[in-house]
């Protein structure tokens, strides 16, 4: 399969049946590997491939396709091109979304990769059982799929983490106390969390807003919850790092709290890369020297985003309100 297939509806889609009953998803303990995770998690391209970003998807599957058109349009088939998260829920199409983002990663040799955001994680959360749907959720199709196990097997080996050509890729923010090294060490700790055998009891204790500073003499499930909320959950902070869960809808902390974007906080330690994030549709695109964020709103009537990571060249496609802002459907 080329990596141009499609994110449309689908015909043929591979699927296995578990002899009428779902079956518990084993796979392999994940061990860190001693390579530097640091350097390019993309070896042997071509030195002229260009780099793609895309903002959330969130279950919008036919802008990914025009936005997909647009980019070997514009720059051909060699390239490569990642994701920064949510691919999935709010949108018309999660199941599609999800379905043709786990064909195209198989099928492009490591040049097509989707980082995992907090919606994903949600998905993964619901399917073992370890947390409930929303009333806002349009997982359904997922979860009554007869590939689901494979999907959420899939989503499971998902990084939460790039470091690529000199950038940083997260889905929602980075602590101000780690530098690029640390995030990409601490992202592979809640991986392999993720891919271990202790997967569904890590899922069942992962959801709360404390710890909500960063410390390195965090332990255990406390230090793993932190990790995760920095990176697929944060926006605003107080000026010492401690994270604000209650201003969702804002692009900035209200007056009199001093709290400030994460990217924004004195002192954060990634400023000498560029830190490429999604998760925030209020703040929309936003484009500085060593910072990208890509949520550009798709599912709220925005747009899809991708940037060129190479040149900072802009491909968007405006998309249809699939969701009023108040949550509900259109």
């Amino acid at each position: 399969m080329s990596p141009r297939a499609h994110f449309g509806h689908e015909t043929g889609v591979a699927i296995h049946k578990r002899g009428g009953r779902r079956q518990q998803l084993r796979v392999k303990s994940f061990s860190i590997r001693k390579s530097n995770r640091n350097n390019d998690s993309f070896t042997g391209q071509s030195n002229n491939m260009k780099t793609y970003a895309i903002g959330d998807l969130q279950g919008c599957a036919h802008e990914a396709q025009l936005l997909l058109d647009r980019i070997y349009e514009t720059a051909g088939n060699d390239v490569r091109i990642l994701f920064v998260g949510d691919l999935i829920n709010r949108g018309p199409d999660s199941l599609t979304a999800l379905r043709r983002m786990k064909a195209l990663s198989a099928s492009s040799g490591g040049r097509i990769e989707a980082l995992l955001g907090n919606h994903d994680l949600h998905l993964i959360a619901v399917a073992a059982g370890a947390q409930r749907l929303s009333r806002s959720d349009t997982l359904d199709e997922i979860l009554a799929a007869p590939d689901r196990d494979e999907l959420i097997a899939w989503l499971r080996q998902r990084p939460l983490a790039m470091f690529v050509d000199a950038h940083l890729l997260v889905h929602a923010g980075v602590a101000p106390q780690w530098d690029a090294r640390q995030t990409m060490a601490l992202a592979a700790e809640v991986e392999a969390a993720l891919r271990g055998d202790g997967w569904i009891d890590f899922l069942g204790q992962m959801y709360g807003n404390l710890p909500d500073r960063w410390d390195d003499g965090l332990q255990g499930i406390e230090r793993l919850r932190c990790i995760v909320n920095a990176l697929t959950r944060m926006r605003l902070c107080a000026p010492d790092g401690t994270m604000d869960f209650k201003h969702k809808e804002s692009d900035a902390g209200p007056a009199g709290t001093g709290l400030l974007p994460w990217f924004d906080l004195p002192g954060r330690k990634t400023q000498d890369v560029t830190v490429v994030f999604g998760h925030w549709s209020a703040l929309g695109l936003v484009q500085r020297p060593n910072l990208i964020g890509l949520d550009s709103g798709c599912v709220w009537g925005g747009k899809l985003t991708a940037v060129c990571l190479d040149d900072r060249s802009l491909l968007q496609v405006d998309c249809p309100e699939y969701r009023e802002h108040g949550g509900k459907k259109r």
